[in-house]
């Protein structure tokens, strides 16, 4: 559909698939250092109190990638950043129980101009998607660019020059998105009606119901 399958040799590009990078969760708050006799566990504030580099063991799991490192960096720079790719009902929610067509055609093409923090990848066999999956811009990887080009074999395809496109513009937008709580303008009625959708918001001062006292919020 919007994949191509490049040659193993082609050079890295953004928009390119990886299968099986190493995804490392790091706990800040039980740091297992390897010694030379014996593992002992600690915290980071405590390795960074005392100001002196470590080694420590650390979990990897492989995970799915787009490579987010626009084409000029990705031949040159030292490290290349990737966006991990999950499984769709994971990243968005409001998938979770979507099963008719017409669902999912409205959650692929409107909620994809909402929801700036993914970008949608359709199923495809040959580059190993067996279902519905997303770019997650909120969970990232740097790989040392050396290493990810030792590594060509895991690349499986990349998007097409649409799609590919539409990915350029999709994560510029994540990044220079302006974060804001979007209900502010909205008088005490409307927010009223907004927090029956949302209820964990909080209202601003102008938005808090009267004051039965008679004072001002």
């Amino acid at each position: 559909m919007i994949y191509e399958y490049p040659e193993v040799t082609a050079p890295i590009r953004q928009g390119d698939v990886f299968i099986g990078l190493p995804r490392i969760d790091l706990s800040l708050e039980r740091v297992v250092i390897a010694g030379e006799s014996e593992e002992r566990i600690a915290t980071w504030a405590e390795i960074a109190a005392n100001n002196a580099p470590v080694s420590v063991i650390v979990p990897a799991r492989p995970v799915a990638a787009m490579v987010a490192t626009q084409d000029c960096d990705a031949l040159r720079s030292r490290d290349i950043n990737l966006c991990e790719i999950r499984d769709f009902r994971d990243v968005e929610r409001k998938s979770k129980d979507t099963q008719a067509a017409k669902a999912w055609k409205d959650i692929i093409t409107q909620h994809a101009r909402i929801n700036q923090k993914w970008f949608y990848l359709p199923p495809d066999s040959r580059i190993g998607f067996d279902r519905k999956m997303a770019v997650d811009f909120m969970v990232t990887l740097r790989v040392p660019r050396a290493d990810l080009e030792a590594l060509r074999i895991l690349r499986k395809g990349r998007l097409n020059s649409i799609a590919d496109e539409h990915f350029r513009e999709r994560i510029a937008e994540f990044f220079r998105r302006y974060p804001y709580d979007e209900w502010y303008p909205l008088d005490r009625e409307e927010f009223a009606a907004y927090r029956r959708e949302y209820s964990d918001v909080v209202p601003f001062a102008w938005q808090e119901p009267p004051d039965p006292s008679g004072g001002h919020p």
